[in-house]
């Protein structure tokens, strides 16, 4: 009677661990679902696959499309697709609710604009103003001051583009009245007008300069009497690929993504 008894439990333990062996191994798999495999950070798998579109500031044209190749390399599955433009007319695309992953403006008062409909941004690089010139500096501009020269064909980006702004910022604190020819509206088209002879000098970033150093001079601006333009990064609300978004703006401010940043000129953020 003992025996039977004893057996009867034995066997009862028995059938209850064979039934949680299957269980647990469910719960398993359900967890390494929820953690991506416990895939560590940053490394190649970590994002999900996706095609992404990505809006940035023109300035940003050339070393995007760099930092776009290495990050499809290191991210096999992700594709990037860039839309270039001011970020005035960025924010109004956000605005209309147009389609897209990532917004990367020159400002961070652009970016405050669609608040809304972003997250929280981060910066990822600065940059400054230098003045452009044609080839060898035919004219001899050498200071802010020579803008002011009606003589020269002198362009600047349009007032709402965040470049317009900090050029408007750097001109009125040193009291220099500049008669543009044109205001462009984006960066890319002051430079532009420079590489083609049609404007004597620009203002423009120092990485639009040094995209275009065979065709352009560069006339630095000191520090004191210069603008810091920060660019903000942020995820867009919207966006239908939310995680592989957030993956792309958080390597921007990798080592890997830092480093192709400020190998094209631009600083820390």
């Amino acid at each position: 009677m003992s025996l039977t008894l004893t057996g009867r439990r034995a066997a009862t333990a028995a059938l209850t661990a064979a039934l949680l062996v299957p269980l647990a191994a469910c719960g398993n798999e359900d967890t390494q679902k929820d953690t991506g495999g416990s895939t560590p950070s940053g490394s190649a798998s970590a994002a999900p696959r996706a095609n992404l579109t990505v809006l940035a500031a023109a300035s940003l044209t050339d070393v995007f499309k760099t930092a776009g190749a290495a990050y499809e390399k290191s991210h096999p599955g992700t594709k990037l697709t860039f839309s270039f433009a001011g970020s005035q007319e960025l924010v109004a695309q956000v605005s209309q609710g147009a389609p897209a992953d990532v917004l990367v403006t020159a400002d961070t008062k652009s970016m405050d604009k669609v608040k809304a409909e972003t997250g929280t941004p981060g910066i990822i690089a600065r940059n400054r103003l230098v003045i452009a010139t044609g080839e060898g500096n035919p004219l001899g501009v050498d200071d802010l001051k020579d803008l002011a020269d009606t003589r020269l064909k002198v362009v600047l980006a349009a007032p709402e583009v965040p470049a317009g702004k900090y050029s408007k910022q750097i001109l009125d604190a040193q009291k220099i009245t500049v008669k543009p020819v044109s205001q462009e509206p984006n960066v890319r088209a002051v430079l532009s007008k420079v590489e083609l002879g049609e404007a004597d000098a620009g203002l423009v970033y120092k990485t639009d300069a040094e995209s275009a150093k065979d065709k352009v001079d560069a006339v630095e601006i000191p520090d004191d009497r210069n603008a810091i333009a920060k660019y903000p990064a942020a995820t867009i609300k919207d966006s239908r690929n939310a995680e592989a978004a957030a993956a792309f703006v958080a390597w921007l401010s990798s080592p890997e993504g830092q480093k192709i940043l400020q190998d094209a000129g631009f600083q820390k953020p």
